[in-house]
């Protein structure tokens, strides 16, 4: 199994390695500008310098030492996490009770349904004008924003999660004489787990992808303010550097999404294997 995990993670990496080699081998040849697309190991080394904290100046030498670096990727993805995890919590804790009461209560969703579909295909970048005109600048604007991209993939897969359940199933408990809070509990919503929980993953995804656009706008730290502030002064190392450490935050979240459902979903996982 391991040598398996290993080969997969493997295969994997060959086309990223090879993108990686044409794109040096392109940069040293002189193909690319290197004010336009800096080289990968130009990148790599802001990056190392995006990531380390300030070294201090070494009089033995008599000159700065090779990088000088700021440290600031420690703080901006902290400072982007947080907003991501406190967006994620609000608009994921309102939208997962709505979505069991919409799905379980017909009357309840005949009632939402038609606001939530109006609303639903508005993306949250639309609503950057009136985030910032109700909330200010600062942290309130962002998570407002954040939470509206976590709370409809939540709800919609909620509500789907529970209309969805087979049919089988309720008719078992209703003639165990299983009530309706006990039906509930027991039968419904361990039956729509596996929707909520893709739906999480979903709405964890979104709010980080909505937390870098928000950052552009409204704060003044985070992954998204520091690639705006590369662009202004033109560093593209340091846009490309952004960039990838995005890229590298939001798998880490996947894949720890990822087995946090497969855990949470044993029991499941177990019967589609059978």
């Amino acid at each position: 199994m391991a040598n398996s995990k290993w080969r997969e993670v493997g295969v994997g990496l060959v086309v990223p390695v090879v993108v990686v080699a044409l794109w040096q081998a392109a940069a040293m040849a002189g193909l690319v500008n290197p004010q336009v697309l800096p080289s990968p190991l130009a990148v790599l080394e802001k990056w190392i310098a995006y990531l380390l904290p300030m070294q201090p100046y070494d009089p033995a030498a008599g000159s700065w030492l090779l990088w000088a670096v700021s440290g600031e990727l420690i703080t901006d993805s902290i400072g982007s996490l947080y907003r991501v995890v406190l967006g994620f919590v609000i608009g994921a804790g309102l939208a997962l009770p709505l979505g069991l009461a919409m799905g379980a209560q017909p009357r309840v969703y005949a009632w939402l349904n038609p606001l939530v579909q109006l609303l639903r295909p508005i993306p949250p970048i639309a609503y950057i004008p009136l985030s910032i005109l109700w909330f200010g600048l600062g942290n309130p604007p962002a998570v407002f924003l954040i939470a509206l991209g976590a709370f409809f993939p939540v709800l919609m897969n909620t509500i789907a999660g529970v209309r969805q359940v087979d049919g089988i199933y309720l008719r078992a408990a209703r003639n165990l004489g299983a009530s309706g809070s006990t039906m509930f509990l027991r039968v419904i919503l361990p039956a729509a787990v596996p929707y909520i929980l893709s739906g999480v993953r979903i709405g964890i995804g979104t709010a980080f992808i909505v937390v870098i656009v928000s950052e552009m706008i409204a704060v003044n730290n985070g992954l998204g303010f520091r690639i705006l502030e590369a662009r202004e002064y033109f560093w593209s190392d340091k846009i490309i550097a952004g960039m990838i450490s995005i890229g590298l935050i939001g798998l880490a979240i996947d894949v720890a999404m990822n087995k946090l459902n497969n855990h949470l979903l044993r029991w499941h996982r177990g019967l589609e294997n059978q």
